[in-house]
């Protein structure tokens, strides 16, 4: 192969990569604007007692579990307690956050990659 076809096979190579990468990056942003349930945090049960004397919460038969979420702002740590009938939404929003997250870090590498190799331009 002649060094001229050497080249152009490359070019033609670097090219369909960088337009996998943008589509790559297309798909994963797509897929982040279909998260919407988004809580920034984490989650835990806790038995607790309550004001009431004579109740056998104080005798060890504690009331729960009851589930948490747990969400810093401006680090400040806040507790917020969730109703049974939302524990299985709360999760949900918490992985959503998480794999928003993720999104965030596959799309900076592809950006960086785009950047090395001189294509990342705006639209």
């Amino acid at each position: 192969m002649c060094y001229n076809t050497f080249v152009m096979v490359k070019e033609r190579s670097r090219a369909r990569s960088i337009a996998a990468l943008k589509r790559r990056r297309q798909k994963l942003l797509a897929e982040a604007t279909t998260l919407w349930l988004l809580i920034c945090g984490s989650s835990f049960e806790r038995f607790s007692t309550c004001s009431r004397e004579q109740c056998a919460c104080h005798k060890g038969h504690r009331h729960g579990p009851r589930t948490y979420v747990v969400v810093t702002d401006q680090k400040i740590q806040k507790q917020h307690y969730v109703p049974k009938e939302q524990v299985e939404a709360a999760e949900k929003g918490i992985r959503q956050y998480r794999r928003l997250w993720e999104i965030i870090l596959e799309v900076t590498r592809i950006n960086l990659e785009l950047m090395r190799r001189n294509a990342l331009k705006e639209r």
